[in-house]
């Protein structure tokens, strides 16, 4: 067999591309009544031999058959039988070794993804699928992330106990609180709590985990079959229909109470080097160094060649895949800056194309783990290279985390909330989602759409965690309200780690991808025990709805904020809050974010400023209906006359005004 080095030679050299390219969508296994076909891209195979088996482990083939040659590298198979529900794989002879090997393109599998299974995926299709549309799109993009075992394990979700840490939990839109009636859990809290997409951590065919035990548990972060549902979230994962149905019934259930889904995906690297890709066309599918070795800029054993053409074509072929089949409506990307700018702006395009511009939410991390040996001149998806990405398609913000609370990675550090100093700059800048001059700094967005704004994600430790960490008890509360109210009323996407909102706990452990089931999984109980703190986020996620001013994503929306001061743990600014019917309740907004123990005093243009929100209530904004609510000041913090106050101590302040106010009056 040829070395790394011969491999790549012969990739790179210009014939390959013009003689093997393929560009058709049809490779894998397409069945049904009228036949089956198969058809794999292996241009340095001398034979590809065709098993197929009764079963997706354990039986013996019951017949093999020799594939033919075909165009650009691609060999085929096709019968007039119709093959759904049969396993199969491949032989592939390469350099005269003979190497068995699943299906790249395989829509479905067996159980632990070993065998490839055809599928006729009209006939996996639930009651209903035909009528299942994506909500409307949400006024905000608010994301909550779940991971799918983890959302109904514990038994006080009130999910029976064969579908608990399964697709089919989902599907259960009335469960609460062990059952008593009262209170929400899973999908009825979800739709209560005022979310509006729910990222799903990697849901497709992952091989951390042995799918036959039901307590496996890992957050998945380990491609093996890039197109097929993982198994051990199934109630039968040993028939590899089943997980294909029951994930569209979770997607359908989630789109029936108003919840969009955005799906994580991995494309920056594969779970070993052994795979599919490689057994199928040696080192194409992977980077390596000048010398040979293997690129590891996933710190996971091998990084994905995405500028390699008929490797970028998969990745786009398997996104528009999901989004179709699966009505998926958004992907995030795990790991972003291992991909390049070309493929990423390639998917928008395409999904623009089919969906409509925006619709399909596009986003990821935009760093790498370390360096990766991208070549071709391709621009790899890293911050610093925002400029090259198109508007709509986001990144993490790790600044304004980092502002808020303090380094994930040097956890001395401090942020605005926990007594950090000199984090005032990077909280205006996340108010504003870093639009704007860039002034000096290392990147700017073009506008909020490119913007995900967070605190807390599966990744490092939870934000409660965080907090305990670093500040005295007497302020954990209020210093987890003081960061939801600050980054729920910054300009960009929203996102959430689940449970952030109910003080969700993993003691202390900061990477739990593969710790056990009963430390990861969602505590209903302590939902409940601190349902104060949740209500808190959900008046937050209304009241954010209701804020134009905040939601504007296009590239101006910077624009709208102004009049911004900012001293030692204090910030404030307003806010143009009209919408483009000029029909805003709400014309000015003005928000003060006060890290100090004792209040601030404020001043502010005369006119007749509303509570909205404080640090701790939410919902005051819902007494202005009619305009019978509370003014500012409030008479318990007079500080003077007209608009001069004080803003409370640990905590956010959001005032409305009902008319205009010009940059001119603001002193």
């Amino acid at each position: 067999m040829r070395t790394a080095e011969e491999w790549n030679a012969y990739y790179t050299d210009s014939s390959f591309e013009k003689s093997f390219f393929y560009g058709k969508s049809d490779l894998g296994c397409s069945c049904g009544p009228d036949g089956t076909g198969f058809r794999l891209w292996s241009p340095p195979a001398q034979a590809v031999y065709l098993n197929l088996y009764r079963d997706g482990e354990g039986l013996p083939a019951f017949r093999q058959v020799a594939m033919e040659p075909g165009e650009k590298g691609v060999w085929k198979y096709e019968t007039s039988e119709d093959l759904h529900g049969v396993y199969y794989d491949y032989e592939v002879v390469i350099d005269g070794e003979r190497n068995r090997t699943g299906d790249p393109y395989a829509k479905g599998a067996g159980i632990n993804g070993q065998r490839s299974m055809a599928v006729d995926l009209k006939r996996t299709d639930p009651s209903g699928w035909e009528k299942d549309r994506r909500p409307p799109r949400p006024v905000e993009n608010i994301v909550y992330e779940l991971h799918v075992k983890e959302f109904s394990w514990d038994a006080s979700s009130g999910i029976p106990k064969e579908h608990r840490g399964t697709y089919r939990a989902f599907t259960y839109t009335d469960s609460t609180l062990n059952g008593d009636g009262i209170h929400p859990t899973c999908l009825s809290y979800l739709k209560n709590l005022g979310v509006t997409y729910v990222q799903l951590m990697p849901v497709f065919d992952y091989g951390s985990v042995d799918e036959r035990k039901k307590d496996a548990f890992n957050w998945g972060y380990d491609p093996v079959n890039y197109n097929v549902p993982e198994g051990s979230y199934s109630t039968k994962p040993g028939d590899g229909t089943a997980r294909i149905r029951e994930l569209k019934e979770a997607v359908m259930a989630l789109h029936s109470q108003g919840i969009r889904v955005v799906m994580d995906v991995v494309y920056n690297h594969t779970y070993h080097l052994d795979s599919w890709f490689q057994k199928t066309v040696p080192w194409y599918y992977y980077r390596t160094w000048e010398d040979g070795t293997v690129s590891d800029g996933s710190a996971c054993g091998n990084d994905v060649a995405s500028e390699r053409a008929m490797c970028a074509s998969y990745i786009l072929d398997s996104v528009l895949y999901w989004a179709e089949e699966y009505h998926m409506d958004g992907f995030r990307f795990d790991l972003m800056g291992l991909l390049d700018t070309e493929l990423m702006n390639r998917i928008r395009r395409e999904l623009d194309k089919r969906y409509g511009q925006g619709e399909i939410l596009l986003y990821g991390e935009p760093w790498a783990a370390g360096h990766t040996a991208m070549k071709s001149g391709a621009v790899p998806a890293l911050k610093k290279n925002l400029c090259f990405l198109d508007a709509n398609v986001g990144v993490f913000c790790d600044d304004t985390r980092n502002a808020l609370k303090g380094s994930v990675i040097e956890t001395e550090e401090r942020g605005f909330i926990n007594g950090g100093e000199d984090c005032e700059e990077g909280i205006l800048w996340g108010a504003a989602a870093w639009c704007g001059p860039a002034s000096g700094r290392e990147f700017r967005a073009k506008a909020p759409s490119q913007i995900i704004t967070y605190a807390t994600s599966h990744d490092n430790q939870t934000l409660w965690d965080r907090i305990t960490d670093t500040v005295p008890k007497d302020l954990w509360e209020k210093m987890n309200r003081l960061c939801a109210g600050i980054y729920l009323t910054c300009q960009g996407s929203l996102f959430l780690l689940s449970g952030e909102e109910f003080k969700r706990t993993k003691n202390g452990m900061d990477n739990s991808y593969c710790a056990p089931i009963g430390l990861n999984r969602l505590d209903w109980k302590l939902a409940w025990e601190n349902r104060g703190l949740a209500e808190y986020y959900r008046g937050l996620f209304a009241l954010r709805k209701k804020l134009p001013g905040l939601c504007d994503k296009t590239k101006d929306a910077w624009t709208r904020i102004r009049g911004a001061k900012k001293a030692p743990g204090l910030v404030s600014f307003f806010v143009d809050n009209e919408d483009e019917n000029g029909s805003a309740r709400w014309k000015t907004l003005f928000l003060v974010y006060n890290a100090r123990k004792e209040a601030a005093p404020i001043a502010l243009p005369e006119a007749k400023w509303e509570v909205l929100a404080d640090g701790e209530n939410s919902r005051l904004w819902e007494d202005q209906e009619g305009g019978s609510g509370k003014v500012w000041p409030r008479e318990q913090e007079r500080g003077g006359k007209g608009g001069a106050g004080k803003a409370p101590g640990y905590g956010v302040l959001i005032l409305g005004s009902r008319r205009q106010i010009d940059e001119m009056d603001i002193r």
